[in-house]
């Protein structure tokens, strides 16, 4: 079990956990997730992770098939810029290898922001903290687990 999955069962919260065979050498994890369960683009978020003015770092959940728009994640956020983190960062800040980054039971807890398309959806996939791992839930559930902020991310 990863932390994600134990903070869901601990919350009480209903999911559905999804595995496939990851290919290593696969460049858009989230895409490859999508293909191998069968899923729509839209329904399938990736989570990364936003450096804003330089120095705090935030999750920004976005569909697998969209571009995170720099400039709308720092207007949500209230900061001036925001750039991807780096991998490092990344990683020592959530406690996930990149390709597995849930925004569930993330080892600091960062402000967290849900592309507001999410609310199309009854359920959606997000990663379940690991490669090959997708946790499908409700967005409000995702929402209340995160505390995070519905916002426009993308254009």
């Amino acid at each position: 079990m990863t932390p994600a999955i134990n903070a869901l069962k601990k919350a009480k919260i209903e999911f559905v956990i999804h595995e496939y065979h990851h290919q290593p050498g696969c460049d858009s994890y989230g895409l490859e997730a999508a293909e191998k369960l069968g899923l729509q683009l839209e329904q399938v978020f990736k989570t990364l992770v936003v450096q804003l003015d330089g120095k705090q770092l935030v999750v920004a959940i976005i569909p697998v098939d969209s571009k995170l728009n720099m400039k709308l994640i720092a207007k949500a956020a209230q900061a001036k810029k925001a750039a991807m983190a780096n991998a490092d960062d990344v990683q020592r800040s959530t406690g996930y290898k990149l390709g597995g980054v849930s925004p569930i039971a993330q080892k600091k807890t960062l402000k967290t922001y849900i592309d507001i398309s999410a609310e199309n959806h009854l359920q959606i996939y997000v990663s379940g903290g690991q490669r090959g791992l997708d946790i499908e839930l409700a967005p409000e559930q995702l929402q209340l687990i995160t505390k995070a902020r519905l916002a426009a991310l993308t254009n």
